[in-house]
């Protein structure tokens, strides 16, 4: 069977293809149907930290689909309720709310800000990214994913990345919360500082807007602590986190702090959410993180792999920025043809905006493994790429 054949003529079509058809991996290295080795530096968009096929995520996802699967939140379940005590004692926030995927979590702290405030507006970042249905959108900068779809959900306001003096002015009494993420990773690849991301948060508190920190892609490890706003010292007041949260099964949550506090009854709701078979594979999932110590070491390898990476001679590199095992290559040249390359040399990677190249290995991936992937970058942009 072709199975690229099969899946072109029954696809939606939303999807620009790679042209190869992956069937299996182990750790960070994955397979195509061929059999040719790659470093996965594409990580499931974030959803592969814990690296691909974990023993002991399968293993309890196998389990707990032969005891039960489904069972919404209007009944009590042992490992929902297992699950939120981990997460809310690792993220340090009291209350959580489970849900399905990124974007859901994003959707569920907009409305939760705009009852817990009795305010309606948003404050979001240019180059954000928060996902794609109307209301995330409507947060979300690019706008090539917005205007197919205006008019969006009114009421919200884009203002520069790490420039607090333009969030300060934007924050209004109509403000029932600000949205950013600590690493703008579909953007760009671009950190904040400390000043900023403290600036927004006393920002917040002082105008009485809620605080929303986008965890979908730096959370469980992925820039170096377990939560990425732990760097610098903050307390949010909802978190959305998702991708890796159950070793690449679909899961999301969002994180309630104190100040939206237990909320009205029926006001919001999943199917899904919380089910137990994904709520037992989280919990797996994060034992493994625990286990590995693996923000550690992508607070290590990181470092390696940036300064490695900066090391790379050619007038093709603008900039190589990211924070832990989040990483960036701004070019002087669109991004797109050198994936294409990469990608025939054995290297999986991302696209951040046209001339970014990310990378979001799953933190299980080795150094031998980095080197190889630095290799075959600076044999890449040596080459003459159009």
């Amino acid at each position: 069977m072709d199975i690229a054949a099969v899946e072109d003529r029954h696809s939606s079509g939303v999807y620009t293809k790679r042209g190869v058809t992956i069937v299996r991996g182990e750790g960070a290295l994955l397979w195509d149907e061929q059999g040719k080795e790659y470093i996965d530096c594409v990580g499931g968009q974030g959803a592969a930290n814990l690296g691909h096929a974990n023993a002991a995520v399968a293993a309890a996802m196998a389990t707990q689909a032969q005891r039960l699967i489904s069972c919404p939140e209007i009944f009590h379940n042992d490992r929902r309720s297992e699950l939120m005590e981990r997460l809310t004692m690792l993220a340090g926030l009291p209350r959580v709310f489970l849900c399905n995927s990124g974007t859901e979590a994003v959707e569920a702290a907009f409305k939760f800000s705009r009852v817990a405030t009795g305010r309606t507006e948003i404050v979001a970042a240019m180059r954000g990214f928060h996902g794609r249905t109307m209301g995330a959108l409507s947060a979300t900068w690019n706008k090539a994913y917005r205007e197919p779809f205006m008019p969006l959900v009114p009421g919200f306001r884009h203002v520069p990345y790490n420039n607090l003096g333009a969030l300060d002015q934007a924050v209004t009494a109509d403000t029932s919360a600000v949205i950013l993420e600590i690493v703008q990773g579909e953007g760009g690849v671009f950190p904040g500082t400390r000043e900023y991301l403290q600036g927004a948060q006393t920002v917040c508190r002082r105008s009485g807007a809620l605080l929303i920190i986008d965890e979908v892609q730096t959370a469980f490890g992925r820039t170096g602590k377990m939560f990425a706003f732990q760097h610098y010292d903050l307390q949010p007041d909802l978190v959305c986190v998702a991708k890796s949260i159950a070793g690449g099964l679909p899961m999301g949550a969002l994180l309630i702090g104190e100040a939206v506090g237990v909320l009205p009854g029926h006001i919001h709701g999943s199917t899904f959410g919380g089910n137990p078979l994904a709520c037992a594979t989280s919990l797996a999932a994060l034992d493994e993180i625990e286990r590995l110590e693996l923000p550690r070491r992508a607070a290590e390898n990181g470092e390696y792999f940036l300064a490695n990476l900066r090391q790379i001679d050619t007038p093709v590199v603008r900039e190589v920025r990211g924070l832990g095992l989040l990483v960036g290559i701004e070019l002087r040249r669109k991004a797109a043809p050198f994936l294409q390359v990469l990608m025939e040399d054995g290297v999986l990677a991302l696209t951040a905006g046209m001339n970014v190249i990310r990378f979001l290995p799953p933190l299980v991936i080795t150094r031998e493994q980095l080197d190889r992937v630095t290799g075959s970058v600076a044999h890449v942009l040596a080459q003459p790429v159009v």
